[in-house]
C-alpha cells in the first residue's frame, strides 16, 4: 500500500518535471523566435535607413550642384553671396549625413526633415535668379537696340558731315578765282616779239580773271611764278615768298587787283636780268592760296 502511494507520488513529480521542461522549452522557443524576429526587423530597419541615407545624400548633392549652376548664370554680387551661403549650408549637412550611422534613426530623420526646408529655399532662389536673368536679358536687348540706334545716328551724322564737307569744298571751289587765256610773249629791247632766247629782255604775261559772282570781291593779291626748264623759279629776291598748302613758295611777280566779280584782264611784266636758255618754261598764277591758272611756253 505504501509502495503504491510512493509510486504514484513519484510519477506525479516526474510528470511535473516533464511539464516544466516542456514549458521551459516552449518559453525558450518563444524567446528565440522573438529575438530572431526582432533581429530581422532591426536588420530591415537598418537597410531601410541606409537606403534613405543614400537618397538623402543624392538630394543634398543635387542641391549643391543646382546652387553651382545658379551661381554661373548670374552676375549679381549680393545674390551670389547668398547662394554661396546656402551652398555651404548644404555641404555642411551633407558632411553630417555622411558621418551618421545607418542605425541612428533620429539623426537620419532630422536630416530628412531638413530636405523640405532646403528645397523650399532653393526654389525661392531659382525664382529670383530666373526673374533677374529675364530682367538682364531685357536690359541687354534694350542696350543692343540703343547701340543700334546710336550707330545708325552716328552713321547719319558722319554722312551729313561728309555731305557738308563736300558742299563746303564745292562752295570753296565755286568761289575760287579762275585765270584763263594765259599768254606769254617774249620781247626784245625794242619791245618787239623776240624770236631767239638770247634776244629776250622782257616777258609780257597776260591773262583773264573770269567772272564769278560767288567769289569774294575786293583787293586781291596775285602771285605769278615763272619756272625755267630745270624748275628753278625766276625771282628778284630770295625773300619773295607766299604761303601755299602749308609751305612757302617763291614768286616772280606780285600784282594787286581790285576784283568786282566781273571778268577783267591783267598783264604783268618780267624784266630779264638773268641768263635764259632754250627750253620749255611754265607760268603758274596763284590767288587766295589757290592755283588759278597755268601755261607753258617755249624759248628757242
Amino acid at each position: 500500500m505504501y509502495f503504491c502511494g510512493f509510486f504514484i507520488l513519484s510519477m506525479q513529480r516526474k510528470n511535473l518535471i516533464i511539464g516544466l521542461i516542456v514549458l521551459l522549452a516552449l518559453a525558450i522557443g518563444v524567446v528565440t523566435y522573438l529575438l530572431l524576429s526582432e533581429k530581422k526587423h532591426s536588420a530591415e530597419l537598418i537597410e531601410l535607413f541606409q537606403l534613405e541615407k543614400e537618397e538623402l545624400e543624392n538630394e543634398y548633392n543635387g542641391f549643391a550642384r543646382q546652387y553651382d549652376e545658379l551661381q554661373m548664370t548670374i552676375r549679381n554680387d549680393s545674390l551670389s553671396v547668398l547662394l554661396e551661403r546656402e551652398k555651404t549650408k548644404v555641404q555642411r549637412l551633407l558632411e553630417e549625413l555622411r558621418t551618421v550611422k545607418s542605425t541612428n534613426a533620429a539623426e537620419i530623420t532630422r536630416l530628412k526633415k531638413e530636405v523640405a526646408t532646403l528645397r523650399k529655399v532653393l526654389m525661392t532662389y531659382v525664382a529670383q535668379v530666373d526673374s533677374l536673368n529675364q530682367l538682364t536679358e531685357k536690359q541687354q536687348k534694350q542696350i543692343v537696340e540703343v547701340t543700334r540706334k546710336y550707330n545708325a545716328a552716328s552713321r547719319q551724322i558722319d554722312n551729313l558731315a561728309q555731305q557738308k564737307e563736300q558742299l563746303t569744298k564745292q562752295v570753296t571751289l565755286a568761289a575760287q578765282l579762275d585765270a584763263t587765256n594765259v599768254a606769254v610773249v617774249p620781247k626784245n629791247k625794242r619791245n618787239r616779239t623776240a624770236k631767239k632766247v638770247k634776244d629776250v629782255t622782257k616777258l609780257d604775261i597776260s591773262f583773264t580773271i573770269t567772272k564769278n559772282i560767288t567769289a569774294t570781291t575786293g583787293e586781291k593779291t596775285l602771285y605769278i611764278r615763272i619756272m625755267k626748264p630745270d624748275n628753278d623759279v625766276l625771282t628778284k629776291d630770295a625773300s619773295d615768298t607766299f604761303a601755299y598748302e602749308n609751305r612757302q613758295l617763291s614768286y616772280s611777280i606780285k600784282k594787286y587787283i581790285e576784283y568786282t566779280g566781273e571778268e577783267q584782264s591783267a598783264t604783268v611784266y618780267w624784266q630779264v636780268e638773268e641768263y635764259l636758255y632754250a627750253g620749255r618754261y611754265r607760268v603758274d598764277i596763284f590767288a587766295d592760296g589757290n592755283l588759278i591758272g597755268t601755261q607753258t611756253f617755249e624759248l628757242q
